[in-house]
């Protein structure tokens, strides 16, 4: 071949390269480009997804200072899913679920401590509590026993190790080693850290446990309590009542509750029950403390929203507001 004919097949054989990588970053720029509108088109509708979980929020803080000024009983809305079509230009683009809950029809898991930030401090009356909601629930005594003396020595501010308890040198000796918070619990899940709350445990005590921004004995609605709540109620009464009596006792309710504290304590079944009078004091026939859980579906994105809301007068605050599921 001679030299001006292999000149020419070498320009040609360049210029076919040069197409070749010319067409490859012409297709990752486009690819790239339709990638990042993608990112921003998931990214603008989870932040509006986001938006109408904010608006679930500010509906139930409506609705909770309504059934405050109207004094609703609890059975009529307590757990009710309520749904919410989202509609935009005509066409459906997803969906508003949304419940509002009792939070006073459970066990405040920091009330086994009392005090003050920093100087918290072991209430036995609450660690009993709590040992006859576990022992209601189906666990053994020791068992019991433990679980009750870790939650306490997780939360409380000393180092000083109650008999079946767990300080620091317990969770240091774990891989990776930490410490005990020495603070109130922020939400049930942190019970997945203490030492002896294994999954099983966990989900066994899951739906009668929470965890109020306070370390005070349970307030608990007694009108708003289920059968299937009868722990609670067992609980409450420091074991006196078997889940099976509560149950009864929960099932014999008069239909619009009871109109008093003192018409729930005078039942047959609690009568001659000897309790304190904090135990007393913890029964209330209203509601304060509110869960709302909301899940939105739109346009393909999710968003999860669990907030808790607290009654002050007909008005309601948000205490807490979590972009995840209650577990």
């Amino acid at each position: 071949m001679s030299a001006p004919l292999r000149q020419r097949g070498m320009a040609l054989l360049s210029v076919l390269l040069l197409t070749a990588v010319m067409t490859v970053l012409a297709v990752a720029m486009l690819d790239d480009i339709r990638f990042g509108l993608r990112r921003t088109g998931n990214a603008a509708s989870i932040a509006q997804a986001q938006r109408y979980a904010l608006g679930s929020e500010a509906l139930a803080r409506q609705r909770v200072g309504e059934l405050q000024r109207a004094g609703v009983d609890a059975g009529q809305w307590n757990g009710r899913p309520l749904l919410f079509p989202i509609i935009e230009d005509g066409q459906s683009l997803g969906l508003v679920r949304a419940r509002l809950g009792d939070g006073s029809t459970c066990f405040n898991l920091n009330s086994v401590v009392t005090g003050a930030p920093e100087q918290w401090r072991r209430q036995d009356l609450g660690v009993r509590q709590y040992i006859a909601l576990l022992q209601a629930l189906g666990f053994a005594a020791a068992q019991a026993q433990a679980l009750a003396d870790t939650l306490a020595d997780w939360i409380d501010s000393d180092a000083e190790r109650a008999p079946l308890g767990a300080e620091d040198a317990t969770y240091a000796a774990r891989s990776p080693g930490y410490r005990t918070s020495g603070a109130l619990l922020a939400e049930p899940s942190e019970l997945r850290a203490i030492h002896g709350y294994d999954d099983p445990t966990y989900a066994r005590l899951r739906p009668y446990v929470c965890a109020l921004p306070r370390a005070a004995l349970s307030p608990v609605n007694v009108n708003a309590l289920t059968p299937e709540q009868a722990p609670v109620l067992s609980m409450l009464s420091l074991g006196r009542l078997t889940p099976g009596e509560a149950r009864r006792l929960i099932a014999a309710r008069p239909e619009g509750g009871w109109p008093d504290a003192t018409a729930f304590w005078n039942q047959p079944a609690l009568r001659d029950a000897e309790l304190s009078n904090e135990i007393y004091d913890q029964v209330q026939l209203t509601s304060r403390w509110f869960t709302l859980q909301t899940e939105v579906d739109y346009a393909g994105a999710q968003a999860v929203l669990s907030a808790l809301l607290y009654a002050d007068g007909d008005r309601a605050r948000l205490i807490a507001r979590r972009w995840t599921p209650d577990e």
